[in-house]
C-alpha cells in the first residue's frame, strides 16, 4: 500500500520556494517559514503571489511531485508535471474503451452509482443528525428518487442516458442543498454556479473541488492513466476528463459534507467572504487558511475501504479508486467497484 503523503499548500504571498539537498525550502519576508523532505511531499499547490524555483520545479518533477498555480482565491491556472512513466499498455487500453461507448457507458454507471450513493448517505446523514429535519419532504422525497435511480444504474444503459441521469440528479441535490444548511447561519443557497461562484456557498464548494481534482488527476497519474481521457466526462481541450470521472464519487463524501459541517458548526461566517470585481464571491486570506488547514485533517481521517476492507486515510482513498479502475481495465477485476460511503 502506498505511503500516505501530504499536500503543501502555500497561501502567503511573495513567498518563495528553493531547493535545498532533498528538502524543500519555504521562505517568506526574508525568513525560512518551512523546510521539508521532498520524499514526504505528494503535491505542492501555490495560491497567488508565489515563486518557484527553476531547480525545485526540476527536482519536483524528477520525483513526481506536481506543482499546481492558483489565483489567490482558487482558481485553477496552470500544472506542472515531470516525465510522464505510465504504462503504454494500459493507456492504450484505457483509449480503447474511451472510444468504445458499451463499455465507456458500463464505466460511466458504477461512477455516478458511487455518487448517488454517497449523495445519498449526506442526506440521511443530514436526518439522523437533525431530528428537527425529519419530515422534511424534500430531503425524504431525494432519499428515495436517488434509491430507485441506483436500481436504474444496475442494469446496462446508453452512455447519453447515464450522463442525462447525472445531471438530473446533481441538479435535485443541490436544489435540496439549502435545507442542509442551519438556519441560524445566514448562509442560503439556490443554485449552483461555478464561473465564477456567485455566493459564499458556492465560493466553498468551487474552491474544495478544486483540491479535489489536483487530488484526483495525481491519482489517476500515479498508476499510469491518462487523466485527461475519461468516460463519463467526454474529451474535451484543457480538461482532465478521468480525474472529473474520478471525482464524482468523492464530492458528497469529500467537500460536500465539509462544507455542510464548516458553516453548520461556524466555523466559517458571511464575513469571511468577499465580492470581487466580477462579481465573483471569494474567501478571505485567514479564512481560506482554515478551510485548507481542516482540508488536510480531514483527509487525515482513518476509514475502513469498502470493497478491501482495509484501513486507511481518506485521503489515500482516490489513490485506491485509481488502482481498481486501473486493474479493471486490465482485465484483472470483473467490475469497477466505485467507493460507497456508509
Amino acid at each position: 500500500m502506498k505511503h500516505m503523503l501530504n499536500t503543501l499548500y502555500i497561501t502567503t504571498q511573495g513567498s518563495y520556494l528553493r531547493k535545498e539537498g532533498e528538502t524543500i525550502v519555504v521562505e517568506a519576508e526574508q525568513q525560512v517559514r518551512a523546510r521539508l523532505p521532498i520524499h514526504n511531499i505528494g503535491g505542492l499547490v501555490c495560491f497567488g503571489n508565489v515563486l518557484c524555483s527553476p531547480f525545485l520545479l526540476g527536482h519536483c518533477g524528477e520525483n513526481g511531485v506536481a506543482v499546481s498555480f492558483l489565483s489567490e482565491y482558487g482558481k485553477f491556472l496552470a500544472r506542472v508535471d515531470g516525465p510522464q512513466s505510465g504504462n503504454v499498455l494500459l493507456r492504450r487500453e484505457q483509449y480503447r474503451w474511451a472510444d468504445d461507448l458499451a463499455q465507456s457507458a458500463d464505466l460511466a454507471r458504477m461512477f455516478v452509482f458511487g455518487k448517488l450513493n454517497n449523495a445519498r448517505t449526506v442526506l440521511q446523514r443530514h436526518l439522523r443528525d437533525h431530528p428537527e429535519a425529519a419530515g422534511n419532504p424534500d430531503v425524504e422525497a431525494l432519499v428515495l428518487r436517488f434509491q430507485q435511480q441506483m436500481l436504474r444504474l444496475q442494469n446496462p444503459l446508453p452512455l447519453d442516458e447515464v450522463r442525462g441521469m447525472e445531471g438530473d440528479a446533481a441538479h435535485a441535490y443541490f436544489g435540496a442543498f439549502n435545507g442542509l444548511l442551519g438556519s441560524r447561519t445566514g448562509f442560503e443557497f439556490h443554485e449552483r454556479s461555478r464561473r465564477p461562484p456567485l455566493d459564499p456557498v458556492n465560493a466553498l464548494l468551487s474552491f474544495l473541488y478544486t483540491l479535489l481534482a489536483h487530488d484526483c488527476r495525481s491519482a489517476c497519474e500515479a498508476v499510469g492513466l491518462d487523466p485527461q481521457v475519461g468516460f463519463l466526462h467526454r474529451d474535451r481541450p484543457g480538461r482532465a476528463g478521468l480525474a472529473l470521472d474520478l471525482m464524482e464519487e468523492f464530492r458528497p463524501f469529500l467537500v460536500d459534507r465539509l462544507v455542510l459541517s464548516l458553516i453548520n458548526r461556524q466555523q466559517i461566517a458571511l464575513k469571511d467572504f468577499v465580492v470581487g470585481e466580477t462579481g465573483a464571491v471569494l474567501l478571505k486570506d485567514d479564512p481560506r487558511k482554515l478551510v485548507l488547514k481542516t482540508w488536510q485533517e480531514r483527509k487525515q481521517d482513518e476509514i475502513t475501504h469498502p470493497f478491501l476492507n482495509e484501513k486507511m486515510s481518506v485521503g489515500l482513498v482516490p489513490h485506491v479508486q485509481a488502482q481498481l479502475l486501473a486493474r479493471h481495465l486490465r482485465g484483472d477485476l470483473d467490475a469497477y467497484p466505485p467507493f460507497l460511503w456508509k
